[in-house]
């Protein structure tokens, strides 16, 4: 009698556990504007997720998928075989990770993740090759189809593609994925780590998609500008064949060529528009693969920005050039977390919010902190005109299992790379950041100007600070920019050197408490106002301090911080939720561009 009864109690202790958790997961702290249309969604993000590689025919797989996670169901890291989904009574949203609320799960530290997807090809894709993509899995990724292995991938923020086309059946198909993620800090993971400040995150937080091709099919593209003779540059992975190259401006041919797959080849682009954060202009690319009957095997749409970037002196002064003008580089240290969404925003428009709000708030620059985002978000930077600086998210315990370790940064730092090399709003990789994981700086920093000397590379913004865990670095001498970060700043401010130009990489950090708009934590910031109205004016102190020392100090970014609120961070020129301007935004867009104006009068 007493073991039917300890098994009752026992039972009942797992249904109310289960019950709280669920009641949980319906219960958001912090719901913003996005996050109902985000809950109602059957298919989130069902926009074409890869824009600078964009065919017509394609299925999204976001929306309802079984899940089960967590540390008592099968190890999820490289399983030899998928699990049995027989007593799975759990669904989870993709592409939200598990431990945000829009995901329906909202549990921390799950490390075993498994997914379950069914889905039917339509007639129309018969004889062709299905590619499958993820554009993002925390961390280490096993696919199966159909109860077959198909393949695996490790890294966090770069995308990857499977071709699952010997694995497939007529009619239903079964996708299943194995993900595991100890958020150890052995692998990039930036603020989404065990010495990160935020909610740790993990599994699929990207689209996953399914596309049909040819056999021969563009797999990727390449693309560079090239100002200097007028042209754009222009590479195509896939197997030998034929390439019709076509760009546009709007519906004109502006130029048309033929080259060959795996080889580069050239566009002349007479008189190119410029791209710049004033006048964003795209032109698009239309690009053709034929066979040796000139037939069409596969054709894509994309686009490209005719920019240049690079360093030169002014007046003596090392400074970065846009276009071969000196541009002052006003931007907001932006990190991208959502609080119904983590990493991942709630909609599309939410990922476009954060760039508008920028834009109109009179920044010409973000530094996407410690994370990467979809290949959207770039896109719409490249289409409103915003200069982007890209961090490489941390690694924690470097100097643990080296070879190990060491490796997994290096090979994400080169995929992320790739990932967004065709987009003209990214000018600046940033390797390290305040020496958070650092190793081998000085030699990385060389890596990153030799893979892609097109942009400027800055091996260690803030090297002036430590955690405090690990040695200082320090300065690594080389790069393209000597960089402080000064809180409050921006007095103190980096200094050019001979070959270097001078960043404030961060400074601000100032706080305002906005009851009601705040995550449920004790709140931080490095410095408060008790005001909207005082803290833009704080701001505008700053931002004329900024503009004494980029005129007499040789200073050529400033990077305040930040966007928006993050959990315990209340310095965002934002709340965290969006729904409240913390400061007056047209006193700040107004004092950012006569900044930036400022800079316009500084000439060789």
């Amino acid at each position: 009698m007493k073991n039917i009864i300890r098994k009752f109690a026992y039972c009942f202790v797992l249904l109310i556990c289960s019950t709280f958790e669920s009641l949980v997961a319906q219960i958001p702290e912090l719901p913003t504007q996005w996050t109902k249309s985000a809950m109602e969604s059957s298919l989130p993000f069902p926009e074409y997720p890869r824009p600078q590689l964009q065919r017509n025919d394609w299925m999204c797989l976001n929306g309802k998928w079984d899940y089960m996670g967590g540390q008592q169901v099968a190890i999820a890291l490289y399983p030899s075989k998928p699990i049995s989904f027989e007593n799975s009574t759990e669904q989870i949203l993709v592409p939200y990770c598990p431990e945000s609320f829009l995901s329906g799960i909202k549990r921390s530290q799950e490390i075993n993740m498994w997914y379950r997807r069914r889905f039917e090809l339509p007639a129309s894709w018969n004889n062709k090759q299905v590619i499958l993509h993820f554009e993002a899995v925390d961390h280490d990724a096993t696919i199966f189809v159909n109860g077959q292995k198909a393949g695996t991938h490790s890294g966090g923020y770069d995308a990857f593609s499977l071709n699952i086309t010997p694995f497939l059946s007529k009619g239903n198909n079964t996708l299943i994925v194995a993900a595991h993620d100890p958020n150890n800090g052995r692998t990039p993971s930036g603020k989404n780590g065990p010495r990160g400040d935020y909610t740790f995150t993990s599994g699929i937080w990207q689209t996953v998609w399914l596309e049909p091709v040819n056999k021969n099919y563009i797999k990727d593209i390449r693309i560079l500008p090239d100002l200097a003779n007028s042209r754009l540059k222009v590479l195509v992975d896939a197997d030998p064949a034929q390439v019709s190259a076509i760009a546009l401006d709007g519906d004109k041919v502006i130029t048309e060529v033929k080259g060959e797959a795996g080889t580069t080849f050239y566009l002349p682009i007479k008189n190119p528009k410029l791209w710049s954060p004033d006048e964003p202009f795209l032109y698009d690319l239309k690009l053709s693969l034929r066979d040796k009957n000139g037939k069409v095997t596969d054709e894509i749409t994309s686009y490209f920005g005719m920019r240049d970037v690079r360093l030169d002196k002014v007046n003596g002064v090392v400074r970065p050039l846009l276009n071969d003008k000196f541009v002052m580089q006003i931007g907001m240290l932006d990190q991208g977390y959502w609080p119904d969404g983590i990493l991942t925003a709630p909609t599309e428009n939410a990922l476009k919010y954060d760039i508008e709000f920028t834009k109109r708030a009179g920044f010409n620059l973000i530094r996407k902190h410690m994370k990467t985002e979809p290949k959207r978000f770039y896109y719409w930077a490249d289409k409103l005109g915003l200069l982007v600086w890209q961090d490489m998210p941390a690694i924690w315990y470097q100097d643990e299992d080296t070879a190990k370790t060491r490796s997994a940064f290096r090979n994400e730092l080169k995929a992320i790379i790739d990932d967004h090399y065709n987009s003209p709003s990214i000018i600046t990789w940033v390797p390290f950041n305040e020496n958070w994981g650092a190793f081998d700086v000085k030699e990385i920093t060389d890596w990153v100007k030799r893979y892609d000397p097109s942009r400027l590379v800055n091996g260690n913004s803030g090297f002036n600070n430590n955690p405090d865990y690990q040695k200082a670095y320090g300065d690594p001498g080389n790069g393209d920019f000597v960089d402080t970060h000064i809180y409050i700043g921006p007095n103190g401010a980096s200094l050019p050197d001979e070959k270097r130009a001078a960043s404030l990489g961060e400074f601000g950090g100032l706080g305002l408490f906005v009851r009601g708009h705040m995550w449920p934590v004790e709140n931080n910031a490095y410095g408060f106002e008790p005001t909207k109205s005082a803290l833009t004016d704080r701001y505008i102190l700053l931002m004329d301090q900024v503009e004494q020392l980029m005129k007499y100090k040789g200073l050529s970014v400033a990077i305040y911080t930040q966007t928006t609120d993050v959990e315990h961070e209340v310095n965002g020129i934002l709340t965290y939720d969006r729904a409240f301007e913390k400061m007056e935004v047209e006193r700040i867009r107004a004092v950012n561009q006569e900044v930036i104006n400022e800079g316009r009068k500084i000439k060789q």
